[in-house]
């Protein structure tokens, strides 16, 4: 049998970045209590989710699934584990849309007795080599932290042929002005480092090119006895494009995502209130040209990158000055949305919404949410069905409201790839408000629809993201 124990009371690590990763704040790694030692015949074992494009897994060990180790999804750690020593077959299954599983990893593993054990889901679903998705393990001996250090160790586990320079710096210094301290290509990895307890900004270049910035931390402050791993993974938040990188930081806990403070925030406005005309938006004052200018009921933009700040997001009438409606919003980096304009101007309920989205894409399932904006449908139920026919089928989602001031998603749901047909009706009724909507969605897709209207003639759906009609 599995003996498994948390051997950390502790995180040793809070980084406090799922609300606030600014490009100007300080990341506190601590409080920290050192690891305790293995009692004898144990191994230390962590497991990390790094492929991009691959479903939330449950790792199991001769048959059964490992404490803590269930659902594990893209950029998350187990916490570190204290298990016997022995040899394993350890099997890695992605959870299908629906919940059934498939193995995707089927290997032996031994794990000896004083040694702690990274083990990595690593690639990309459908790669070819070498960024193929499959296992991939670091193994250390299990020893304390030296007194007022810290311990760090770096991997490069994004899947891109890009080897990279690795800088250890005081907050702001120049780093060209010390050298690269690690230089590493993909699945690389560091020894285990100690370094003094501090403040510290990590940042990763091309290799050999220290202005071809891949990622900036923010501070990082590492207290002593902080015992880290590093792993380089995909960006798949905002601005993937210019900021690729962002940094899984482990400790015995779990994990943390910090994003580069070159990443912003991505933002999309959508018209979804019927008896509103066009209108301009404008970021933190009325002047100037603004920076959406004539958007019609119905019509969205595109994500917008915007540093990570304070906004306040002020929405005219179009080629006028005077604010109908006006929200402020903290973005932080990393994050990804859409801000709705949404109500109704008629009795007073119009106003602006942000509800944060998780668009990463996984090979293996599609991704459909719905967003109810519609205040003459009320409370609906949501029917998702493989033919027209609803009668004989549950709603997906029933007794979904209409909040006028907040906006209610499904979230992500996630289907096998084939035709379905959507449809909305009043709560507890089979009489169809919208749809049936047929609608064909692929692996990997996004699927985001926005129920709109208050009155039968302007009652229907936007579509956005893969829905989108050109």
């Amino acid at each position: 049998m599995i003996r498994i124990t948390q051997t950390l009371a502790l995180s040793a690590i809070a980084l406090s970045l799922a609300a606030c990763n600014s490009s100007s704040e300080r990341v506190e790694v601590g409080p920290v209590n050192p690891p305790v030692p293995p009692v004898a015949e144990a191994a230390e074992l962590r497991v990390h989710h790094t492929s991009a494009n691959a479903p939330a897994v449950n790792i199991l060990a001769n048959g059964e699934i490992l404490a803590g180790l269930e659902g594990v999804d893209y950029q998350m750690s187990s916490p570190l584990l204290e298990v016997d020593a022995g040899t394993y077959a350890v099997a890695v299954d992605g959870i299908l849309p629906g919940g059934e599983t498939t193995t995707v990893i089927d290997e032996e593993l031994t794990l000896d007795e004083g040694m702690r054990y990274d083990v990595f889901a690593l690639g990309n679903l459908g790669a070819e080599s070498p960024f193929e998705f499959g296992p991939f393990i670091i193994a250390n001996e299990v020893s304390d932290v030296a007194a007022g250090e810290a311990r760090i160790q770096v991997l490069h586990g994004a899947p891109v042929d890009v080897p990279v320079d690795v800088y250890l710096t005081a907050p702001g210094e120049d780093i060209v002005d010390g050298g690269a301290a690690f230089s590493l290509s993909y699945r690389d990895y560091t020894d285990q480092v100690e370094v003094a307890e501090g403040e510290y900004q990590v940042t990763l270049t091309v290799s050999g090119d220290a202005s071809a910035v891949l990622f900036s931390s923010p501070t990082l402050e590492l207290p002593a006895g902080a015992d880290l791993m590093l792993v380089a993974t995909l960006n798949i938040a905002a601005n993937a494009d210019n900021a690729p990188i962002a940094l899984l930081v482990s400790d015995a806990e779990g994990a943390s995502v910090v994003y580069s403070t070159t990443t912003g925030a991505d933002v999309r406005v959508v018209h979804a209130a019927a008896d509103v005309p066009p209108v301009d938006v404008y970021a933190n004052e009325v002047t100037g040209d603004p920076a959406i200018a004539g958007l019609a009921f119905g019509e969205f933009t595109g994500y917008l990158n915007l540093p990570a700040a304070d906004y306040d997001f002020l929405v005219t009438v179009a080629d006028t000055t005077g604010v109908a409606v006006s929200q402020e919003l903290t973005l932080v980096d990393g994050w990804q949305g859409s801000v709705f304009a949404a109500g109704e101007l008629g009795n007073e309920t119009l106003n602006l919404q942000a509800i944060e989205f998780d668009n990463r894409r996984v090979a293996t399932e599609a991704r459909v949410r719905l967003v109810h904006a519609s205040p003459l449908a009320g409370d609906v139920d949501i029917y998702v069905t493989p033919t027209a026919d609803f009668s004989d089928s549950a709603p997906a989602f029933d007794s979904v409201p209409f909040v006028a001031d907040e906006l209610v998603s499904t979230g992500n749901v996630a289907l096998e790839a084939g035709t379905y047909f959507v449809t909305i009706t009043p709560a507890g009724s089979t009489d169809a408000a919208l749809g049936p909507l047929e609608i064909m969605v692929e692996a990997g897709g996004i699927y985001t629809a926005v129920a709109v209207g208050n009155d039968a003639d302007t009652l229907g759906v936007i579509l956005l993201d893969d829905l989108a009609v050109e």
